[in-house]
């Protein structure tokens, strides 16, 4: 039997069943493209069933058997600064300007479940994102946004489940019913202890949060994704592209293993996961790191957790483009990185993504350098060429070999993950791993390794240490007036005075007492969020209860 034109059948079955865009796919010239390319029919491709076709397990070559010519990734800018009015202009913006869904960035005192007031938040109130410190905030924040209608990302981990109990009171104000909400909670904890550093408790209190809110939006916000397992902070913080590719599908398998432990069915719950990776400068690195993430996660769903169902299989990821790639040095330098790490996500086949703006490494983006980055994307998808084709590298023999490379040196930290765990699970290895500093020691080894390369030139970084010479002109950078805190501690008083106290206590007493009961905590949290209730006064609660969480130093 010729198996590559069986392969060919079962896809050409799968695209005929899509639906596609009415658009032009023919090149600039003219000439008419496939859908998709594959080797001819008779041809024998050594490990073809590792690459296969688009739309079919393992998914190296995509999800869908359409590629983009179904639906293009989504474009979802990261977004927030100053107070919920502010930011809520800026999301008009670029939803006015073509975006097509909306992705929050929280102040740092939100980020630590600390209110405005807060003497940890003096100085910080808006500066990093938006400060949020109860569901009014989310109110003014969506103002005219109708929740129903459009899909939004929360980027927030420590503090993630009553945030988004926040972001239900706000839609059940504005009338949506919540069963249709869509959008990512990132949630994500493990890489707070790798590498971002954002937790409020010890693991265990988080999973117990984690679990119970996969529990409550499997049942009553199906189509919302409770959980988005986070690479992206760990690249930024220094790892390899290897080491975020493990690290991160390791963590993502410990979340398999909670919902799991849950009685919870993997092929129900494992389709509510969503992933986020960074999008770095090697381009052909990050192509191969996006394709052995989708073959490793349908692998391992199918093999080692049972899942049955393609969705289950399916590894679904947001991407932004690198941050650290960005240069204080001739910042007009950061669009062309930008567009480069931009189209591999996009090659690489990348469901939604964010571009970095020009100025991100000096402040917040300015609204005209946020409309740049947006029209990256745009320029991307409208202009290249290259949403036409599913995978258009694939087949490569450079492509291949490094999707093979960075797969076999990701399943390698697997196993020394696993080796140290005490039964065997993931989540046992990283558990461990976490507490000995592991993690936190190889990111540390990694980035050292490479600063010593930009030291001897090894490395180029234009601007840095290569081409210094530039006319460039300093530009103009987006400033948080002191203004901000001010306002927002007050308006934060005049919320606390005006709102039924005892009501607000009766929940958290409820929320503590599910706490200790073993029922799931999302119903009271959620309930303390209609009644007004703060982030701080949450958090601070649950605080109270399990304790604070200090990390054990590592040299």
């Amino acid at each position: 039997m010729d198996e590559i034109a069986a392969g060919r059948r079962r896809w050409q079955r799968r695209y005929d069943e899509g639906a596609k865009r009415d658009a032009d796919f023919s090149t600039l010239s003219g000439m008419p493209t496939d859908p998709a390319y594959g080797p001819p029919d008779g041809a024998v491709v050594p490990g073809m069933e590792r690459i296969g076709w688009p739309g079919e397990y393992p998914f190296t070559r995509g999800l869908y058997a359409t590629g983009y010519r179904g639906k293009q990734w989504t474009i979802r800018q990261f977004s927030g600064f100053g107070n919920a009015r502010q930011t809520n202009e800026r999301y008009k913006m670029l939803l006015g300007a073509g975006g097509a869904g909306l992705s929050v960035a929280f102040d740092m005192p939100t980020l630590m479940g600390r209110d405005s007031d807060d003497p940890r938040a003096e100085g910080e109130v808006g500066h990093c994102g938006v400060a949020v410190d109860s569901a009014a905030d989310m109110d003014i924040l969506f103002d005219g946004i109708p929740l129903g209608d459009i899909t939004t990302s929360m980027t927030i981990s420590g503090p993630a489940v009553p945030v988004f109990c926040m972001y239900l009171a706000a839609a059940e104000r504005q009338g949506a019913d919540i069963s249709k909400l869509d959008g990512t909670l990132q949630t994500d904890i493990f890489k707070e202890y790798i590498a971002q550093k954002e937790w409020l408790f010890a693991p265990q209190p988080h999973l117990r949060l984690i679990g119970d809110l996969i529990e409550f939006c499997a049942q009553r916000v199906p189509r919302y994704k409770p959980l988005s397992v986070s690479g992206y902070h760990i690249r930024e913080a220094g790892a390899t592209a290897a080491q975020e590719l493990a690290f991160t599908l390791a963590d993502g398998f410990g979340y398999v293993e909670l919902g799991i432990s849950r009685g919870l069915d993997v092929d129900a719950f494992a389709p509510g996961l969503t992933f986020f990776f960074d999008a770095h400068i090697d381009f052909f690195e990050e192509i191969a790191k996006f394709r052995a993430a989708r073959r490793i996660w349908a692998r391992w769903l199918r093999d080692v957790y049972g899942a049955r169902s393609e969705r289950a299989q399916w590894l679904r990821f947001h991407t932004q483009t690198a941050g650290v790639s960005l240069t204080a040095q001739q910042p007009p330098n950061n669009v062309v990185r930008t567009a480069i790490e931009a189209l591999a996500a996009v090659l690489g086949g990348t469901n939604s993504l964010h571009t970095n703006a020009l100025d991100e490494v000096l402040a917040l983006p300015s609204t005209a350098a946020a409309e740049t980055a947006l029209r990256t994307q745009q320029v991307i998808a409208e202009e290249t060429g290259v949403a036409n084709v599913a995978d258009p590298l694939g087949g490569s023999w450079y492509v291949e070999a490094l999707t093979d490379k960075v797969e076999a040196a990701a399943e390698e930290i697997f196993a020394r993950i696993r080796a140290m765990s005490p039964d065997g699970s993931m989540t046992g290895g990283i558990l461990r791993g976490i507490a000995d500093g592991w993690f936190t020691g190889e990111i540390a080894d990694a980035a050292f390794a490479y600063q010593q390369k930009l030291e001897k030139g090894e490395k180029k970084i234009v601007g840095v240490n290569s081409h210094l010479q530039t006319v460039a002109a300093p530009v103009e950078i987006l400033r948080v007036s002191p203004e901000v805190e001010r306002s927002q501690v007050a308006l934060l008083a005049r919320r606390r005075a005006g709102r039924d106290g005892a009501a607000v206590d009766a929940a958290l007493a409820a929320m503590i007492e599910a706490a200790r009961n073993g029922s799931n905590m999302v119903p009271p949290m959620l309930d303390a969020a209609r009644a007004e209730a703060t982030l701080g006064e949450i958090c601070g609660a649950l605080r109270a209860e399990w304790g604070a969480y200090a990390e054990q130093p590592a040299f």
